[in-house]
């Protein structure tokens, strides 16, 4: 089954991790469903239904995005806040995204070394409130895909055996 790739960067254009990313993702139609958040919705003014309706569509999601001061874009932090309602996502009658397949996908600007103890903060805790988020609405936890250093502009060796490495693991 195809799988949906909810894509949150602000400015697409200038990445070359995320786009990167997108690029051969889309050469795979059949396999993948690339969907920018900021693309369909430069105003941040979400078709709730629409998306609630894209999302039950596929029972694997991917959330790509780049790190954003230690944790998601605000886009999508404001798209799980309005799309993930009460009734749909969790709560009475909320059970749209309970067996659904969920993973992240994530750039970040720093290196590794900041990510790493004891120095740093480990990815996967920065980013425990989206994946608890997902649990506690039932969904299945995949995994965590990333790339240290996109400010860096990583050699295209690197990015290739990354992106590589993004695929094989969705």
């Amino acid at each position: 089954m195809k799988k949906l790739v909810i894509v949150t960067h602000p400015n697409i254009e200038t990445s070359v991790v995320n786009k990167k990313w997108i690029n051969e993702l889309n050469k795979t139609p059949e396999t993948y469903t690339v969907h920018s958040i900021y693309e369909n919705y430069p105003s941040l003014n979400f078709n709730i239904n629409e998306e609630q309706a894209l999302i039950e569509k596929y029972d694997e999601i991917i959330f790509q995005f780049p790190l954003h001061w230690f944790s998601t874009p605000y886009a999508l932090k404001k798209y799980i806040d309005e799309v993930f309602t009460y009734g749909w996502a969790f709560g009475e009658g909320g059970d749209k995204i309970k067996g659904k397949k969920i993973g992240l996908a994530v750039s970040t600007g720093g290196g590794e070394e900041n990510y790493k103890s004891p120095k740093g903060i480990p990815l996967e805790e920065l980013l425990n409130d989206v994946i608890l988020t997902f649990r506690f609405c039932g969904a299945e936890f995949t995994g965590l895909h990333r790339l240290y250093g996109a400010m860096f502009n990583p050699a295209e060796s690197i990015l290739e055996e990354n992106t590589k490495a993004y695929l094989a693991t969705f």
